[in-house]
């Protein structure tokens, strides 16, 4: 029944003179998700209003969950396009809709009627009462509530009359690639593939960097990674997935550090490596899944030491969720049953015993001095061995 789809967005309506860039971008990303879902697709723009019309037959459920993964877009409208062929025309449309839309006839309902061509001959709240009146003759099971209704029948008279009553939510946000790029440090756990998300979520393109540490980890756990980035891709497009192998940095580290302070130091030479992609990427800031106090590394005194090594800024979207907040995203963009699978990463397989959760900056510098004689070198190896992965949508 419909042939199209009104695509309704927020934040953009108020971008001024630069909304034009955030229009196009979005009809540009709509385009890219629909480019896979089986039927032709038509994404156009139209005074505040973006439009995907279809040729021909169509999945429709897989054309809104496409819709679903559109950063920007807050709602999808299965709409009816008609021509402005007078009311009886107009009234005949509706009531198609409803026949159609709806199975059970028991429900209470509104008209409201939006006007963007003032020269139509009756007012909103006028078609809005001729409307409703024809709806109670042709359907006397429904009610009107004006207040709280059950349905809501939208009419929008504008170049072709919109006729649409389903409103499917989206993911809203910004469109991904009006906010610059970052590098997400990416690993097999629950949270960083969610903040990865909700940075891209604000219009931000990821690339993502992955520790590796063979033999201790195994190539399922670099997969694990690998299969979490495609995932998000499904959101933010193809991800550059760089893997860099951390095993001698971590054995020198473990065998030249105080080994309370392993986690620590290890996690200020994975920032000093990723910033390092960063910036060769031409990305504007890192990414990590941390959350204050969740783990010993995640300390106020902890997430100091770690940043005191970066220059530009580390993007932390999930500082302050619980992580009950954190896994219920993860289960909504599926990616916490891959996260669960028991392939640890470098970063549990390194962890000390009994780690310093309050780290003092300058008792970590004195520490890391007992890496001078060989650390650059490991670092300088660790870069030049990376693997670079280029992971689309699964």
């Amino acid at each position: 029944m419909y042939k199209a789809f009104l695509i309704k967005y927020a934040e953009i309506a108020i971008k001024g003179k630069n909304r034009y860039l955030f229009e196009d971008a979005l009809v540009h990303n709509i385009a890219y998700q629909l480019k896979n879902v089986e039927g032709t697709f038509h994404v156009r723009k139209e005074s505040g209003r973006i439009y995907v019309e279809t040729e021909g037959e169509y999945d429709f459920d897989e054309a809104v969950s496409a819709l679903q993964r559109v950063f920007g877009i807050v709602e999808i409208c299965p709409v009816i396009l008609t021509e402005d062929e007078g009311f009886d025309a107009l009234v005949e449309t509706v009531l198609k809709h409803i026949e159609v839309a709806y199975a059970d006839k028991h429900f209470t309902f509104k008209v409201e009627t939006r006007r963007a061509r003032k020269n139509y001959p009756m007012t909103s709240m006028e078609l809005s009462a001729a409307l409703g009146e024809k709806i109670l003759d042709a359907f006397p099971e429904t009610k009107v509530d004006v207040h709280h209704p059950q349905v809501t029948i939208n009419i929008e008279i504008r170049p072709l009359i919109n006729v649409y009553s389903v409103r499917i939510p989206g993911p809203a946000g910004m469109p991904l690639g009006t906010a610059g790029k970052a590098m997400l440090l990416l690993s097999g756990g629950i949270d960083s593939p969610v903040a990865g998300y909700m940075i891209s979520k604000r219009g931000v393109t990821i690339e993502a960097t992955y520790f590796h540490a063979p033999p201790y980890t195994s190539e399922r756990a670099k997969q694990k990674v690998v299969d979490l980035a495609k995932k998000i891709a499904r959101y933010t497009g193809p991800i550059k997935l760089h893997v860099v192998n951390f095993t001698d940095i971590q054995l020198y580290i473990y065998e030249k550090c105080p080994h309370d302070e392993l986690t620590i130091i290890m996690r200020r030479y994975m920032m000093k490596i990723a910033e390092h992609f960063a910036q060769e990427n031409k990305c504007l800031g890192l990414i990590t899944g941390e959350s204050i106090g969740q783990v010993a590394s995640q300390t106020m005194q902890s997430l100091a030491a770690t940043n005191e090594v970066c220059t530009m800024p580390v993007y932390r979207p999930l500082i302050a969720m619980d992580k009950q907040d954190i896994v219920t995203i993860a289960e909504k963009i599926d990616t916490y049953e891959t996260s669960i699978l028991p392939y640890e990463d470098c970063c549990t397989i390194f962890v000390a015993k009994h780690p310093v959760t309050k780290p003092n900056i300058e008792y970590i510098k004195k520490s890391e001095q007992n890496l001078a004689e060989k650390i650059d070198e490991l670092v300088k190896n660790a870069i030049d061995t990376t693997e670079v992965i280029m992971v689309d949508a699964e």
